[in-house]
């Protein structure tokens, strides 16, 4: 029996779903472990070519810096420039900020799911959420792996934002 498969049927397909939670909190109840005042979550994103790149090296054991909890940073922006495949960092002229990993980020495992997570204090990041970023280093010279536009509001000083972007492979 001579079966054709459709063009459709023989792709075979890689995908990543990106969820970001931003947790805010004011600082004192962030110290006390109380629960936020709100909860701002946005699915999806760009990959970049440059953070993409380094995953293909990163496989192949062709060298690049892992993104692991020393060197991965999430980057937060006052941009809104749509995001696009080329872009490389934050697309902000000066208002921009990396944040290191909090302790045992980030995490994998099992669930085929990398989890970021980086904490925002008082005096970090206080201007317009438009674009975040995850990168292995702590400017835009680094590999980012993907760009998010979405405005989440104005950070003040008094408060605590975490930002947690979870990636999910099928």
């Amino acid at each position: 029996m001579n079966e054709t498969l459709s063009h459709e049927s023989r792709l075979e397909k890689f995908h990543w779903h990106t969820r970001e939670e931003i947790f805010k909190y004011r600082a004192e109840d962030y110290e006390r472990g109380l629960p936020p005042y709100e909860t701002e979550v946005h699915e999806g994103n760009l990959a970049l070519n440059e953070g993409l790149n380094l995953l293909a090296d990163l496989l192949c054991g062709a060298g690049g810096t892992a993104y692991n909890n020393a060197n991965t940073y999430i980057g937060v922006g006052d941009s809104n420039t749509a995001a696009e495949a080329s872009q490389t960092g934050l697309q902000a002229a000066s208002n921009k900020t990396w944040k290191g990993m909090d302790d045992t980020y980030p995490t994998s495992g099992s669930s085929q799911q990398v989890v970021f997570q980086a904490t925002f204090g008082t005096s970090d990041a206080n201007y317009a959420w438009e674009e975040r970023t995850v990168g292995n280093s702590n400017d835009d010279s680094g590999e980012n792996l993907l760009r998010i536009v979405s405005s989440k509001g104005t950070k003040q000083n008094t408060d605590t934002w975490v930002s947690r972007i979870t990636l999910t492979f099928s």
